[in-house]
């Protein structure tokens, strides 16, 4: 029974966090709104590529989640390209973030944190350019 790879993460928000979290994975992550099953609550599902990566779900009725405790999940990390780009859209959105480089591993990582909190790691090769 072995496990065939990742299929995506799911943050459950109230709706207008929901809302402030898809922009955000959108303009800043560069991933994009795709299908999504006709489920009753409100959502998204971001795609990365053909692969929905990332579920975006409005709370339950009653139910309360408090977006600004920080739990065992650290970050989501994506394979991007263009890191000199990413900086820059970083820069304009005064996002802070913080750039590491991978030993013998050719990957340089840019950290920072989406609206809720939840860490966000983007990886490219050293290559500022790619």
């Amino acid at each position: 029974m072995p496990t065939l790879g990742f299929s995506h993460y799911n943050l459950r928000a109230p709706l207008a966090l929901v809302e402030e979290l898809c922009r955000f994975y959108c303009d800043i992550v560069g991933l994009a709104v795709g299908p999504r099953p006709p489920f009753t609550s409100k959502g998204y599902w971001l795609y990365a590529g053909n692969q929905d990566v990332l579920h975006l779900s409005e709370v339950r009725p009653g139910e309360a989640r408090d977006t600004r405790t920080r739990t065992t999940f650290d970050h989501a990390a994506f394979r991007c390209a263009g890191r000199a780009g990413y900086e820059q859209k970083l820069q304009d959105a005064g996002i802070d973030f913080k750039r590491s480089q991978v030993p013998a591993a050719g990957l340089v990582q840019l950290f920072f944190q989406d609206p809720a909190g939840n860490g966000v790691e983007l990886n490219f090769t050293d290559d500022a350019s790619t």
